[in-house]
């Protein structure tokens, strides 16, 4: 897949990155945990990334440690939600909504959907996983997607 270019809300964050190639175009997984819906108030629509991304300008970055084994990164100017990694370097994931180009991007996976509110249900049908299916494919070295 190639790669593709981003940036966040107010353009201080520019970035490359190269989507996990998929035959069917960009896949964008859906994180329903309550970490991730106090951080965007709804579910992080994600993209898993073949590889770090390459940042124009990582002076403009800030990162918090979400946990003991994940990061999460915004723009220092406008906060918007830009990467999720994890420490050890094992997975890197794009905001889908950050993508200057996702016209072929299609949501297939759901993880967390244990943790998913009742409020709210995607009509796409997506593989999905609760919250222990996704460690154990973490602490395997599979990714959800």
């Amino acid at each position: 897949m190639s790669a593709r270019s981003g940036k966040c809300l107010c353009g201080a964050v520019a970035f490359t990155c190269t989507p996990k190639p998929h035959d069917d175009g960009v896949h964008v997984d859906a994180c329903h945990c309550s970490m991730c819906r106090r951080l965007v108030g709804g579910p992080l629509l994600g993209v898993t990334l073949d590889g770090p991304p390459t940042i124009d300008n990582p002076e403009s970055l800030t990162t918090y440690a979400s946990s003991e084994w994940a990061e999460r990164q915004f723009c220092k100017v406008c906060g918007s939600n830009l990467f999720y990694q994890l420490k050890d370097g094992g997975l890197y994931t794009v905001i889908a909504g950050a993508l200057d180009d996702d016209a072929d991007a299609k949501l297939t996976v759901e993880i967390f959907v244990d943790e998913k509110p009742s409020y709210y249900d995607f009509s796409q049908v997506t593989t999905k996983m609760t919250g222990a299916e996704v460690m154990a494919a973490f602490a395997s070295g599979e990714s959800a997607s």
